[in-house]
This record gives C-alpha cells, sequence and structure tokens, in this order.
C-alpha cells in the first residue's frame, strides 16, 4: 500500500508536492486538470516493471497499454526535454523485510521501503532515456535503517557507482569491473551482488518493487457494455481488465470465495456480495449469472429490477449497471493487498447511486477474506461531489476514520498548477475548499432566486393591468 508519493516534471505537474495515500484516495479537478496524469505515471510504472525489455528505463505504452505516454517529449513537464522527471514514493510492505549483514552480523529489519529516482535524456543521444539515480530506503517505524543507491557518473552513459548508508559495503577481492546500468527504473543489476560481498539483499529491493507494482489493478472510464451471452472456459483473469472485459469471468471464477464487510460480520458467496452491493445501490432487486446449457461455456447474467418480477438480460436494463458492475467485481475481486486505480467509477450513476458508492468503497477498505483483512487501496479519480459528500457524513459518524481517507484537488487557476490537499477535519468538514469547487451553487441558487422574483412582478404587474 502506498503511503506518500511526489512527482517531478511530469506532464502538467512541475511538482505535485507530497501526496498523502489513505486506503481511500480521491483527486478532484476540472478536465485536464492534470488529475489523471498521476494515476497515468503510475501505470507507466507498472507497464515498465512487466516489461521484458529490461533495458527500458520507460516503457510509455503501446496499442493495447493500459496508458499510451508518447515520447519523453511528450510526457516532460513544458515538453522541455532538458528537465529530468524525478519521483519518490513510500509503501508498506505486505511482509517485514529481514536480512543479515555475513560480515557483522548485524539484523537489519523494515516494515516500509522508500525509493526515489531521477530519469533524463542522455548526455550525447538525446533520444535515450538515462537513469541518473535511484535510491532505497529501508524504515522501521517511520525510522531509517539503511539506503542504498546507484548514482551516474557525470560525464558517462552507463558507469555507476553504489553507495550505502548506515551500511557497510564490502568489495571481493579480484579486479575491478563495471556495475553495469540498473534494470529499468528501480533495479540493481546482477553485478551489484557480484561485486560486493554483502549486497545480496539489494535483490529483496528489486523483489518488493516488483511485488508492489503487481499488485496495482487499473479500470478505465470506459467500461465495455453489456452483452447478452458471456464465454468463460475457466480461467481465472488477473482482474475484470482495463475497460471491465473480464468482469463475469471474474464473478464466475470467484463463486467459491467468501467475503465478510468488516471484522465480525457475516461472511458471504462472491456471487451474493455483489448482487447485495448492487441492491443497496437501488439499481436491482437481484442479479444472478447462470449457464445458458451444461453443455456449452456461455453464461447469461440476468437482473431483476425495483418492482417487477422478470429476469431480463443485463443490456435490457440502464446502462449505469453495466458500468458499474466492474467496479463492484474489480473491489472484491482483487487479491489481498492489491492497490485498486479507478478513473470515475461513478460513470452514468445517478446521484443517489454515486452516495451510495461511497458505501461500498467503505466496505472495499474494511472486507475481510479467509479470516484476515484483505488490506485494499483504493486510489480513485473521481467528479462526483455525492461521492465525497458521502464519505464526509461518514467521517462525522465514524464509519470511516477520518485518517483513511484522503483528497486532493487539482487547482489549474494557478500557474504552474498545484495539488491541493483538501483538510477534512473529524467533523467530516472540510476547511479549504476551493473557489466553485463542483461549480458555483449559492451563485445559481441566488441567480434562480432573483430570476424568480423578476417573473413574480412581471406576471403581477401584467395581471394588474388585465384586472383594470
Amino acid at each position: 500500500m502506498f503511503k506518500h508519493l511526489r512527482i517531478h516534471n511530469f506532464k502538467g505537474w512541475k511538482d505535485t508536492g507530497d501526496i498523502r495515500m489513505a486506503p481511500i484516495t480521491l483527486f478532484f479537478g476540472a478536465n485536464s486538470s492534470g488529475k489523471s496524469s498521476i494515476g497515468q505515471f503510475l501505470m507507466m510504472l507498472k507497464q515498465t516493471v512487466e516489461s521484458p525489455d529490461r533495458k527500458a528505463v520507460f516503457y510509455p505504452g503501446g496499442k493495447n497499454s493500459a496508458v499510451q505516454l508518447g515520447s519523453y517529449e511528450e510526457m516532460v513537464f513544458h515538453r522541455d526535454p532538458r528537465k529530468k522527471i524525478s519521483f519518490e514514493y513510500q509503501w508498506s510492505l505486505q511482509e517485514t523485510l529481514k536480512f543479515k549483514d555475513p560480515l557483522s552480523g548485524q539484523l537489519y529489519t523494515g516494515s516500509d521501503l522508500a525509493f526515489r529516482a531521477e530519469v533524463g535524456l542522455g548526455d550525447k543521444e538525446q533520444h535515450k532515456l538515462v537513469l541518473d539515480t535511484l535510491q532505497y530506503e529501508l524504515l522501521d517505524n517511520e525510522s531509517s535503517s539503511l539506503s542504498l543507491s546507484m548514482t551516474r557518473k557525470p560525464g558517462t552513459k552507463s558507469d555507476y557507482k553504489v553507495d550505502a548508508t548506515d551500511y557497510q559495503l564490502k568489495r571481493k577481492q579480484g579486479r575491478a569491473w563495471s556495475l553495469g546500468a540498473p534494470v529499468r527504473f528501480y533495479g540493481f543489476p546482477d553485478e551489484v551482488v557480484a561485486y560486493y560481498q554483502n549486497a545480496d539483499f539489494a535483490q529483496s529491493f528489486n523483489l518488493s518493487h516488483e511485488k508492489l507494482f503487481g499488485s496495482i489493478h487499473y479500470l478505465g472510464p470506459l467500461r465495455t457494455k453489456a452483452e447478452r451471452l458471456y464465454s468463460w472456459t475457466g480461467i481465472e483473469y488477473e482482474s475484470v481488465g482495463y475497460a471491465g472485459e473480464n468482469t463475469v469471468a471474474a464473478i464466475l471464477a470467484a463463486r467459491d470465495r467468501k467475503i465478510g464487510l468488516g471484522y465480525r460480520k457475516i461472511i458471504k458467496p462472491f456471487g451474493e456480495v455483489i448482487a447485495a452491493k448492487l441492491k443497496e445501490m437501488n439499481l436491482i432487486e437481484k442479479f444472478k449469472v447462470t449457464p445458458i446449457s451444461e453443455q456449452r461455456q456461455e453464461y447469461e447474467v440476468k437482473v431483476c429490477t425495483k418492482g417487477s418480477r422478470d429476469w431480463v438480460d443485463l443490456p435490457d436494463v440502464g446502462f449505469g449497471i453495466s458500468q458499474v458492475l466492474p467496479v463492484l467485481v474489480q473491489c472484491f475481486y482483487a487479491p489481498a493487498g492489491s492497490i485498486i486505480l479507478m478513473e470515475q467509477p461513478e460513470i452514468h450513476l445517478h446521484p443517489s447511486a454515486q452516495s451510495a458508492l461511497a458505501d461500498v468503497m467503505i466496505d472495499v477498505i474494511n472486507s475481510r477474506e479467509n479470516g484476515e483483512d484483505r488490506n485494499i487501496q483504493l486510489i480513485i479519480e473521481t467528479h462526483s461531489e455525492h461521492f465525497l459528500r458521502r464519505l464526509q457524513r461518514r467521517i462525522a459518524e465514524d464509519a470511516v476514520p477520518q485518517e483513511k481517507v484522503s483528497a486532493y484537488f487539482a487547482d489549474i487557476a494557478k500557474t504552474p498548477a498545484t495539488l491541493e490537499p483538501l483538510q477534512i477535519d473529524m467533523f467530516g468538514n472540510i476547511q479549504n475548499w476551493p473557489k466553485d469547487f463542483f461549480g458555483d451553487e449559492m451563485g445559481d441558487i441566488t441567480e434562480q432566486a432573483k430570476a424568480a422574483m423578476k417573473k413574480r412582478m412581471r406576471l403581477a404587474a401584467e395581471n394588474s393591468g388585465v384586472s383594470t
């Protein structure tokens, strides 16, 4: 789970400032305000980690990628190739990292890792990305245990030096050789372990980083439309897909899973949890996925809407149901320790359902499976005032702790744009509402009242004239 994030010189952001990442982290802002760029950056890093090209510092994406960011010039702030993109983040480890220095015998432990890196174009080859520096810091209860870094030597393309803090690296005997370039944007190469007698733990840092980005699941704002028949061959997909294309397959694959919505709450089969959430949002009354025959691997999704006794196919009900279904399934389908990145989960939902969706998200971060907390983190880009208002209410009601919600507003009124943290107090109040955050509601009410008064006066005058 991410705890902090900061990005410099990426797209519209000169500096996002320090972003506190909570179990529910929200990003608001006008269109083209840059709020989507934060998720795009994380997805680009995920694509890079999963790319087969170990030498590519960044993989900006291809035809089937979640994001396609183009060239370095297209992604760097102000399209200035002289600028360097730097970033840092801290995340909590699913298991405490422990290792012993084989030379001194000292034990090192850490529950968190912090990472920072700086990337730019090479000094001579202006078309090739070069990693200037990477650094890991192992933290135990927010106190530094040690740090390990690789830094490119000035004037070279792939000659790096390794430095450690609070840890004494010892070189192996024999002639010196090149340490080689880092792996992608984050990895110590094998040569580092071969070069030093006590640097094996560097590979643990690499692996922890890969696990972090392997835990991210992305769902975009444009989900696939509902179909009348769905085929499933028994494959257990990693997620519902970027557009929700694997939603029904995920429901079928999770039939034997049981989810509880909090400590000592009743556990229910996966399908029942999804159906219950749809009902709580007043979208449907009943929901089921059934095979059309025993001989075929095809299934149909049937729903029964409120006030009706008839089962109908999913395409025959409101479009919003098919759009929110992937959101619900992804939230409960993702394995424990997942980070779910979503854009506009509330799209095509009416205001009441948008409010109810916030309650679903609270259930998600509280959910348990196999007697353990699922520890899900939700990073959400949204335009919904109703979603935020419900979260404010639940904070006031102590249904969700204040510290488990973090919200930011992309303010483009300033140059360069800033990412402003919304200060939500224990009563759910936002102390620093940006001007016209969700439109000028009071202005609209005032102007409506003025217009209504003028209309009444005009009608009164007209009626007075008729009577005389």
